[in-house]
């Protein structure tokens, strides 16, 4: 027997005993090469969700029209219910420095829409008007700017602008849509391409007739006085005029007269309309519960894409004059109509957090609140009942670069991703949602051209505490009114004025007189030296620095001037989209969903069921 056999070492193993101690083993092993696989599973999983958690989320992007940033409750506002729009402050960050990139609703929007100054893409007036006034003009924001809705849709989103739009409609031809939101990256439209008029309200009045009396009475005027003249030295003979030129001159002042009151008497039915996509669903606009019909198109949005990303703006007409609300709401506040339509607006942001909670969409959801530009401090109704908003305790409003007129409501939540309750005082811009939503989902931004608001995410999640806005650039209509400077190394927020607005009376907050503040001319007081303000201790704009109580002031303004030739460098010339040309009402460009010998009436938009109001 061979001294190494098995039989004479008890420690050894026998044939049986060792295969069950290396089936053992091979047990062990599969065992630990299962859990070891199942937590790479499990890690992969949560890395999985925590991706999904900051990219590709859905976007909610609720902007109202003309509201003051005084006027909520986040904001200071103690006497207006704003409980919904409030609990976005309470739940994400506000935002006490955010900076419309214009003071009129169509530049603001286009700034908004394409991360860009308005002047870089023809959509800032060099005229007085600067923004469209007719459904039938043929300029609008250019289908060469590229939009977020535009990148969003080609990752996927499904994109729906409810409400106002304001950026054109045709170009050459009544069914182009050249300018059309379904043109500019929105899959679904429900709203109006123009925007609210006190002409599209009867009993409101009409600052657009107001307006046109002031433009037209010393051209009529002249005309007539030419007719006149010419009429009677041809009488007695002083100069012989022909009378086929004389009847031609007559005839083209009839015709232009005979539009003008036609446009003007049918203005309602001609400009004030609903569509959804490209079809008018109602002509004249109802005011009857359209903000019920607002929401419950935002709801049913929603509904529709709960499985997959999606990209909802609800452009409120709230609080733009005509002011209007339902009778739900109708005499609740303690501000009149134009509380009512505050308190009624934000009952509608109350109905799109409820059906994202019903969802479970809150957490995947990134909810965005503001205004296109400060109130409107000049509305006034011919009863003498005030239609304007509060700015609180800043200067101006509307159509103006004081604080009042670019500082707005910026608020926004995404439950477990940016902060809750936080308040960033740093300068942040409209432009800057751009950026903020084309990366979230994950899409590319243009390299082909200058993109000026920045990616906030950094900021909303505190890991940065500075805005990378150093100078931000303030536009009245195409002409460069101030420039905002926040140096890095400093909490001072300078801004300098080289022309500030005429207020009428000179004693008050605005242009009564005019109805809105207007950019050049008599309109206007040029400053040299500029003035200048610190914001950070002055945000009223009431004590404008000297060279005497800022030993830096000539540096300040050097520093200034050098970001100013810089922005201008970087600007090209673009087609003029708010030209007189462009502006102007062409009959051929109208849209009438019946005809004219009915009035282009129509109304195809079936309310149904609307949804439950609770005013509170």
């Amino acid at each position: 027997m061979s001294p190494f056999s098995t039989s004479l070492l008890p420690w050894t193993l026998r044939p049986s005993q060792s295969e069950q101690w290396s089936r053992n083993i091979r047990c062990g092993s599969r065992k630990k090469m299962r859990l070891l696989l199942f937590l790479i599973i499990c890690q992969c999983a949560i890395n999985s969700v925590k991706t999904h958690s900051t990219s590709n989320p859905n976007v909610i992007l609720l902007m109202a029209d003309d509201l003051g940033i005084g006027d909520l409750g986040c904001y200071g506002n103690r006497t207006l219910r704003t409980s919904n729009i409030d609990r976005l402050a309470e739940e994400g960050v506000t935002l006490t420095q955010h900076i419309a990139a214009s003071p009129l609703c169509t530049p603001s929007r286009a700034a908004f829409l394409t991360g860009r100054y308005p002047i870089r893409s023809g959509m800032a007036a060099f005229s007085r008007v600067g923004v469209f006034l007719f459904s039938a003009s043929s300029g609008g924001l250019p289908s060469e700017e590229i939009t977020f809705s535009k990148l969003l849709k080609q990752r996927g989103y499904a994109t729906a602008l409810i409400g106002k739009w304001h950026l054109g409609m045709n170009c050459e031809s009544s069914n182009d849509f050249c300018h059309h939101p379904l043109s500019h990256g929105f899959d679904y439209f429900y709203g109006l391409t123009v925007t609210n008029f006190r002409d599209c309200k009867p009993g409101q009045g009409s600052v657009f007739l107001k307006g046109v009396q002031k433009s037209l009475v010393i051209p009529v005027q002249i005309a007539g006085i030419t007719l006149v003249s010419l009429a009677i030295v041809q009488y007695v003979g002083l100069l012989k005029v022909p009378f086929q030129a004389l009847g031609y001159c007559l005839l083209i002042t009839a015709i232009s007269l005979a539009v003008l009151i036609f446009f003007f008497y049918h203005f309602r039915h001609l400009n004030c309309f609903l569509m959804r996509d490209h079809q008018i669903i109602q002509q004249p606009l109802s005011y009857e519960n359209f903000t019920q019909r607002l929401t419950k198109e935002a709801v049913q949005f929603i509904e529709r894409n709960t499985d997959a990303p999606f990209l909802l703006v609800l452009s409120y007409l709230h609080v733009h004059t005509a002011l209007y609300a339902s009778k739900d709401f109708r005499g609740k506040s303690k501000h009149g109509l134009y509380g009512d339509a505050v308190e009624e607006m934000d009952w509608s942001v109350g109905q799109v957090l409820d059906v994202l909670e019903k969802y479970n969409l809150s957490d995947k959801t990134l909810v965005y609140f503001t205004s296109d530009q400060g109130a409107h401090v000049e509305e006034i109704s011919s009863s003498g009942e005030v239609h304007g908003g509060y700015n609180g305790i800043y200067k101006g409003g509307k159509s103006m670069n004081w604080e009042g007129g670019i500082r707005v409501p910026g608020l926004l939540r995404w439950p477990g991703v940016i902060q809750a309750g936080a308040y960033i005082d740093e300068p942040t811009s409209n432009m800057d949602i751009f950026p903020t939503i084309v990366k979230l989902a994950e899409a590319q931004l243009p390299t082909d051209r200058i993109i000026d608001g920045h990616d906030l995410m950094p900021l909303l999640q505190g890991k940065v505490t500075q805005s990378k806005h150093e100078f931000l650039f303030h536009y009245c209509n195409a002409y460069l009114n101030a420039v905002r400077w926040h140096p890095g190394n400093s909490e001072s927020v300078w801004k300098v004025f080289f022309f500030t607005p005429n207020f009428s009376p000179e004693d008050s907050n605005g242009c009564y007189d005019s109805h809105v503040c207007f950019c050049h001319g008599g309109f206007i007081t040029w400053h040299d030296p500029p003035l200048l303000f610190d914001l950070s201790r002055d945000p009223e704009e009431k004590a404008p620095l000297t060279p005497e109580t800022e030993r830096r002031f000539y540096e300040i303004l050097r520093v200034i001037h050098l970001a100013v030739d810089s922005h201008t460098r970087s600007l090209h010339a673009v087609p003029d989209q708010l030209s007189w040309d462009n502006l102007l009402w062409k009959p051929w460009l109208q849209l009438c969903c019946s005809s004219l010998f009915q009035s282009c009436y129509c109304d195809y938009d079936s309310e149904g069921s609307l949804l439950e109001v609770h005013s509170g």
